[in-house]
């Protein structure tokens, strides 16, 4: 039918399927930037830890990021249209309900660095098991140069581990790795951690170093949160005072 009389100063486009269009348009609008990516996934804590980065960061970069909660089919896209040559850090969550999905989702928004936050219930009906559902996540990073996690997610460290070793035979095609823990060898090793009125004091050791952070959280979903973030700020070559006046 003719739309010319409801939207006279409009170009209209058919398409097969609005939404794989929508994301064709703007994965083709994404590869016209080159600054970096962050992609964040996981069961719970990605709008948080999405948040947290852009109040970080967002005075020593021209940072765009996910409004409110957009990880969806369309959500992703709508967020990722943002990009402009005015900015030059972008961050975005993805979340996905059913297997294949962050297939879609990993071409529009092409992270260079991802943040893995943990893995739970959210979503467990149409996957076989935690470890298909982390490993259907995980597709986002399957292009990204560096990857942060938790070590002590049992299902999420095995999945990483079998996941380059199984879809990547490159070495130099591997991403890297900045993980942390409080019970296993990490990257960021916890070594102490003890609760200080509302706050929550981190003792830990990174590169030979000794690090110590103040959280200004006491549970532990926050922590973990925290966690993530200075991960992500080491990486940017934040120093501890930096970091600590950050959280």
């Amino acid at each position: 039918r003719k739309l010319d009389k409801e939207y006279p100063d409009s170009n209209i486009i058919i398409v097969e399927n609005a939404i794989k269009a929508l994301q064709k348009i703007v994965q083709a609008h994404r590869e016209k930037f080159n600054y970096p990516v962050i992609g964040v996934t996981g069961s719970n804590g990605k709008t948080i830890v999405k948040e947290w980065l852009h109040q970080s960061m967002h005075h020593d970069f021209k940072v765009v990021r996910s409004p409110k909660s957009y990880n969806s089919q369309i959500g992703v896209p709508l967020s990722v249209w943002n990009m402009t040559d005015k900015k030059n850090l972008a961050i975005f969550e993805a979340g996905i309900s059913e297997p294949d999905e962050m297939d879609n989702l990993q071409k529009i928004i092409q992270p260079t660095i991802g943040v893995f936050t943990n893995i739970g219930s959210a979503h467990g009906q149409n996957f076989i098991n935690d470890s298909h559902k982390v490993k259907e996540k995980l597709k986002l990073f399957r292009k990204s140069k560096l990857i942060v996690y938790c070590r002590d997610h049992t299902i999420v460290n095995q999945s990483i581990t079998d996941f380059w070793s199984h879809t990547i035979n490159d070495e130099a095609e591997k991403p890297a790795f900045l993980s942390w823990s409080e019970k296993v060898f990490a990257d960021l090793r916890i070594v102490n951690k003890q609760i200080e009125y509302n706050a929550t004091k981190i003792s830990c050791t990174h590169q030979e170093k000794e690090l110590e952070f103040l959280i200004p959280f006491t549970d532990k979903s926050s922590v973990e949160n925290a966690m993530h973030c200075i991960c992500v700020m080491l990486h940017f070559k934040y120093n501890p005072k930096q970091i600590n006046k950050k959280l």
